[in-house]
């Protein structure tokens, strides 16, 4: 079913939000391939207030679109609603970075609005445009915070993830600890 736009209520109680190169991505993604909201409609209440797809809904908006489709959730109490909210946007899943780095092109998952890795010449860093640095970046970049992913065994993994939580928690330099334990 589809709805005009502006007969569909934005839901301002949801905590879910995008900053700005993300939402620009998103309604670029809608302009690219607008039938990807037929598969995945804005789903609505009974009093056209968006449950799922609020940041979509917008982006909508923003590409020009007079209409778009809508699946209506009938029957759910508040708390189903305040439910369906948090769940829609909760990311339960993980990525398997080995497939996406050997069988996918970066630069295209970049397009569609991932967080994926670049070549540091291709960084933009003028996220970082408000933030007081002092000195120009490049004094800073030594102090950035860098990461390496490292492989557990599925049987190994709840484990290795519980410890490296609880080492932060702790203050612990988890980085500084991996590095010791390879020198051993």
């Amino acid at each position: 079913m589809k709805l005009k736009i502006n007969k569909i209520k934005s839901n301002v109680s949801n905590p879910r939000i995008i900053k700005e190169p993300k939402f620009k991505k998103l309604v670029q993604s809608i302009k690219d391939f607008p039938e990807m909201l037929e598969l995945r409609p804005i789903v609505i209440d009974e009093n056209n207030l968006i449950l799922g797809g609020n940041m979509r809904y917008k982006a909508c908006i923003e590409a020009g679109l007079k209409e778009v489709p809508v699946k209506i959730a009938k029957g759910l109490t508040v708390e189903q609603k305040q439910e369906f909210i948090v769940k829609d946007n909760v990311g339960f899943g993980e990525w398997d970075w080995n497939i996406l780095a050997n069988e996918w092109d970066n630069v295209k998952l970049g397009e569609w609005g991932m967080d994926v890795w670049q070549p540091e010449q291709e960084v933009d860093y003028s996220v970082l445009d408000d933030i007081d640095l002092g000195n120009t970046l490049e004094d800073k970049t030594d102090s950035v915070l860098r990461s390496i992913q490292i492989e557990f065994k599925p049987e190994h993994y709840e484990e290795a993830f519980e410890l490296i939580n609880q080492a932060r928690k702790d203050g612990h330099d988890v980085g500084l600890i991996t590095l010791n334990a390879f020198k051993k």
